[in-house]
């Protein structure tokens, strides 16, 4: 199995290399710390995996999601996988949309990161701890989420974004219906836990 790692930090790339020595099944295993290089490694190396990680802030303007659909509608048939730290339910369904076939979370340990990707390797797909479908916020959704976090009222919230309060109310009630939740709180907890609302205010 030849696998390739694109991933903005180099501690983490090494490490994955040496851990991966001690597997005769990692027939080979290269990283790239530059977006622009991406596409001619995988076309020279042709490599069975692709990692990807979600934070690529060092390296690329691109969050890894973005990146990994960029390669999936180039090599639709290339295995991508995203290894992250950011293990949130909006990232996973975000990384399926990209076209990933696994999701997996960096504190893995070596062997189970082996097993999944063999898994994956023979035609499978691995996204963990998947719970009841949640259909997606749109943008305005999710805006109006962050500002009812951050203390707006609904009146409040009419006036900053210009639309009218029954606008409002229209979409806040589609958060509760996509979120399956009947009240504000409720929504705000469940979008905390599924990475829409950031748990600071935003400037």
């Amino acid at each position: 199995m030849n696998i390739l790692l694109i991933d903005d930090h180099i501690l983490f790339a090494k490490s994955l290399e040496i851990a991966f020595e001690d597997y005769p099944e990692v027939s080979t295993f290269r990283s790239v710390q530059e977006v622009a290089h991406l596409m001619k490694m995988i076309e020279d190396k042709q490599p069975d995996i692709l990692l990807v990680d979600i934070n690529l802030s060092n390296i690329s303007e691109q969050d890894g999601l973005i990146v990994a659909e960029s390669v999936s509608k180039k090599y639709p048939d290339l295995n991508i996988v995203i290894l992250t730290g950011f293990d949130l339910p909006v990232y996973r369904y975000e990384a399926k949309k990209a076209g990933a076939r696994g999701f997996i979370n960096k504190n893995v340990s070596p062997d189970q990161l082996l097993h999944i990707l063999l898994h994956i390797h023979a035609g499978c797909t691995y996204f963990p701890d998947e719970e009841e479908e949640i259909e997606q916020l749109t943008e305005q959704e999710t805006k109006i989420l962050q500002m009812l976090s951050d203390g707006y009222k609904r009146e409040e919230v009419a006036d900053t974004l210009f639309i009218s309060k029954r606008t409002v109310s229209n979409h806040i009630q589609h958060i509760f219906d996509k979120l399956h939740v009947s009240s504000a709180l409720e929504a705000v907890t469940k979008g905390i836990k599924l990475g829409y609302v950031k748990t600071y205010k935003q400037s």
